[in-house]
């Protein structure tokens, strides 16, 4: 990758500036913005004078990133009180959408919380629609009259998340980072463009599997800084599956994040990957249960010894369809790759405008206190994040441009040294009437009973003085990776499908299994569900090359997509 990334920064940056890239002021036209303002070039360092790996930020020695799925802020923060939410008149939302047929439908408040109402989908085509050329008016008649977009939850629904955004900085300006599904936003945060796909399509991402400039990964392999992709059940890095391949000794599970956390022993950057339809917040999964997980995640953070150094970033991948207010702003394109869309029928669109806003947070003892960071971010603000602390050159000239969060930080004065105590998630002992029997994640770090650093769970044991649940529940989290994990090997039957691909049918992976489905039918499944599809097919490559045998994607069934 050196000289070839070498090369491309080189013709980037200008040299040769009058050759096929029709450059302006030193700038191919897909890298300007739309008011023809000069852009930062992929490959510029913050910092020039000093080489790349050169540490700007010593306060922070470790970065961790979580990304949940598919909420606009409006869906779960229009009614928090802090930031641009919901226009209220005697405490009611009255935001509202034309819904086709000389009405309008208003914001409504979510009778529960696994949501099974028809609505727009996250799609392309229907973000597109939903978004109607900035007017944020489209998000009913998308849905052919279907009103579920318009619903929110508040602070009753998600008391740890009204919590967290009442504590540490809330982001009402991050904007997811494309128009489209979470395959295509999950690239942007490592690679910086999702290399045209659109759609969480597992195809789609066979048919571009390397990103040209390399991922952020890459860069910090190269200078040896450490890092883990901690998956509850499916890695984020499988969306590059020939950099997968390459990297999978830095895939560690859900259990170790919180063992690692305990002791003391996180790598200098880690991404939580999502889990699956239990641990999920997409539609229909229950909220609540998604909350008790991120939870789980944050208090670990909190209570680690690490804390003093950690600078935490909580996201959501983008907005699952529903309503949110505020219209995404333009933005650099990241590169030269055109969306993989056909038009029509698909809605015409570029890479040079932001997605739907989504809830984000910034964790960390160097937080400002009651700050609402009004500032534009954006997914590749994290990889700007991480290029700032590690001087490390910018992939494409979406990160390039994008900023870097130190507005939510005051290093001279941290705020929150002394970790806060935030309120328990909502999710009910007994359940709710989505979820009677919910399997509890952690609420607090396991304890470990040994100062032994490894990084194998198995030589590691715990122990708690808190009631045996929490314990139960650091255990159980392992058992259900290692039982998430055996039943993607089965196939991705186990999920549900949501709406995706251009249009958007919808259906039941275990519907299409009985079938005898093809891999192009895993197009149907949800976004972490195709991520199974990836890790299966990947795995079934490699099964038939030990054997010798060469085997289009096409050909294989699910019958076929077995993991070792």
């Amino acid at each position: 990758m050196g000289a070839s990334h070498v090369s491309r920064r080189r013709v980037l940056q200008g040299i040769g500036a009058g050759a096929a890239l029709s450059m302006v002021g030193g700038v191919p036209a897909w890298g300007r913005s739309s008011g023809h303002r000069l852009v930062l070039p992929p490959g510029t360092r913050p910092d020039p004078t000093k080489p790349e790996g050169a540490d700007l930020l010593p306060e922070i020695e470790h970065i961790v990133i979580y990304m949940q799925e598919n909420h606009s802020f409006d869906n779960y923060l229009g009614m928090l009180g802090r930031g641009d939410g919901f226009t209220r008149v005697g405490g009611v939302p009255t935001n509202s959408n034309p819904d086709g047929k000389g009405g309008h439908a208003t914001v409504f408040k979510a009778t529960q919380t696994c949501d099974v109402l028809d609505g727009a989908s996250q799609s392309w085509n229907s973000s597109h629609r939903s978004w109607n050329n900035g007017g944020m008016d489209g998000f009913v008649t998308a849905a052919g009259g279907a009103t579920g977009s318009m619903a929110y939850y508040d602070g009753t629904d998600l008391p740890f998340y009204y919590g967290l955004a009442s504590t540490f900085p809330v982001c009402d300006r991050w904007f997811c980072s494309v128009l489209a599904q979470t395959f295509p936003n999950r690239r942007y945060i490592q690679a910086a463009t999702s290399v045209g796909i659109v759609s969480t399509d597992v195809n789609e991402v066979l048919a571009t599997p390397d990103a040209p400039n390399g991922l952020i990964w890459d860069r910090l392999n190269a200078h040896g800084i450490t890092w883990n992709d901690y998956a509850i059940d499916l890695a984020d890095i499988l969306l590059f599956p020939n950099f997968y391949g390459a990297n999978k000794s830095h895939v560690q599970t859900f259990h170790q994040f919180h063992l690692d956390c305990a002791n003391g022993t996180l790598p200098q950057v880690s991404i939580i990957s999502p889990g699956d339809k239990q641990y999920s917040e997409e539609s229909p999964a229950d909220i609540q249960v998604g909350e008790a997980y991120s939870a789980s995640i944050v208090n670990s953070v909190l209570q680690s010894p690490l804390w003093p150094k950690t600078a935490m970033f909580f996201m959501y991948d983008e907005h699952g369809g529903y309503y949110d207010h505020v219209p995404p702003p333009a933005a650099p394109a990241p590169d030269s790759i055109a969306p993989r869309i056909t038009v029509p029928p698909d809605q015409p669109g570029a890479f040079d405008r932001l997605g739907v806003r989504v809830p984000a947070f910034i964790i960390s003892p160097f937080a400002k206190a009651d700050y609402v960071s009004s500032v534009v971010h954006d997914h590749t603000s994290v990889l700007k994040f991480i290029e700032t602390k590690f001087n490390l050159g910018a992939l494409t000239y979406r990160d390039a441009n994008a900023d870097n969060l130190l507005d939510s930080f005051d290093f001279a004065h941290p705020g929150f040294m002394d970790p806060p105590v935030l309120p328990a998630p909502g999710l009910p002992l007994a359940g709710n009437a989505c979820n009677p029997h919910p399997e509890f994640p952690p609420v607090e770090p396991p304890i470990p009973t040994t100062t032994t650093t490894t990084t194998s769970t198995s030589t590691t044991t715990t122990s708690t003085t808190s009631p045996s649940s929490s314990s139960t529940s650091v255990a159980g989290a392992s058992t259900t990776v290692a039982g998430a994990t055996s039943t993607t090997s089965s196939g991705v039957a186990a999920a549900t499908a949501t709406t995706n691909g251009a249009g958007g049918p919808t259906g039941s992976a275990a519907a299409l299994a009985r079938t005898g489905a093809k891999l192009d039918d895993l197009t149907e499944l949800g976004g972490v569900a195709a991520l199974a599809g990836i890790a299966a097919v990947l795995a079934a490559r490699e099964r038939h090359q030990r054997e010798r045998v060469v085997v289009s994607p096409d050909a294989l069934s699910f019958d076929d997509l077995d993991t070792e």
